[in-house]
């Protein structure tokens, strides 16, 4: 995984945002055992502290499972994997089409450009 921080938000946050797009994308394959807390700290170059954090805020969007003597996984939830996907595309999206707005397009208008941008590309 790359690690590239920022200053605009905490570190554990974007450790969630990462964590969740790894997730969400199959980067990190459904089921999978993460690394402990102390060797994803390391890769990171981060506090454990905050690593456990990320980790915990993943626990409760259910996205990652504790198994007392095993370790951490990434759920094997394809269902809710779908769900958050969608979830995401559709925020994404929405503050895209926010900027357009701004911007002067129309939703027709934003919909033709990426058409002629997705035609002259492919």
């Amino acid at each position: 995984m790359n690690y590239k921080f920022t200053s605009d938000k905490p570190i554990y946050v974007q450790l969630v945002d990462l964590f969740k797009i790894g997730i969400l994308s199959g980067e990190l394959a459904l089921g999978s055992k993460l690394d402990s807390v102390r060797e994803l700290a390391v890769d990171a170059k981060v506090n454990p502290n905050t690593m456990q954090k990320a980790l915990s805020e993943l626990e409760k969007l259910g996205l990652v499972r504790t198994e007392r003597t095993s370790g951490r996984f990434i759920t094997d939830d394809s269902g809710k994997i779908a769900v958050m996907r969608k979830e995401l595309a559709e925020s994404e999206i929405g503050g895209f089409l926010e900027k357009m707005k701004t911007l002067g397009f129309s939703n027709a208008e934003v919909v033709s450009l990426i058409s002629e941008l997705k035609e002259g590309e492919l």
